[in-house]
């Protein structure tokens, strides 16, 4: 079975796993009552544990950084973001990153959309919805990892994304 998985790393990070026909299989808000290194070792091993449960994943797509992000808890997106690069690689599971903005676009058509403006584009396009913004995110990210595998119907902008997206696979799938 085809399975597709997106992830938005964050000290609240978002999962979706999606299969070939667009069936949510997984969704859910990971976050860790721990503090320091022991929260976000957590947060990292529960999510490869989420995917683990689903099988070898057909295609990833993890949300990039958002380098002009500023505050507290930027340090931890990076740490957490790094972290789930590391062990998708240690695994031998390839993924693509996806720019904020090619998230945003690939789910409205505008790169610029504020969190608040794709709930009403997800639930048109998918019949999604989620009170989290990160699922929300990991979910259109699950969708983009479903387009980059499979011929879908899409939005003019929607192939624009994928098109930009095509070929820069970053882990590669360790030899057996």
């Amino acid at each position: 079975m085809e399975i597709f998985v997106g992830i938005d790393p964050s000290s609240k990070t978002g999962i979706a796993i999606i299969n070939g026909n667009g069936l949510t299989l997984h969704e859910e808000e990971i976050t860790s009552q721990l503090e320091g290194p022991g929260r976000m070792r957590a947060i990292i091993d529960y999510t490869m544990d989420v995917i683990a449960e689903h099988g070898t994943p057909t295609g990833v797509c993890i949300e990039g950084f958002a380098f002009g992000a500023k505050g507290k808890a930027v340090d931890w997106q990076y740490g957490i973001g790094w972290g789930l690069r590391v062990a998708l690689y240690d695994r031998g599971i390839g993924y693509r990153e996806v720019a904020p903005n090619q998230l945003k676009k690939f789910a409205s058509g505008n790169h610029q959309a504020k969190k608040e403006d794709l709930i009403l584009p997800i639930y048109r396009h998918w019949g999604f919805e989620h009170g989290s913004d990160n699922v929300r995110d990991a979910y259109v990210l699950a969708q983009i990892a479903r387009g980059l595998s499979e011929e879908l119907e899409l939005k003019q902008y929607q192939r624009e994304v994928l098109d930009a997206l095509q070929g820069k696979q970053i882990a590669k799938r360790k030899k057996k």
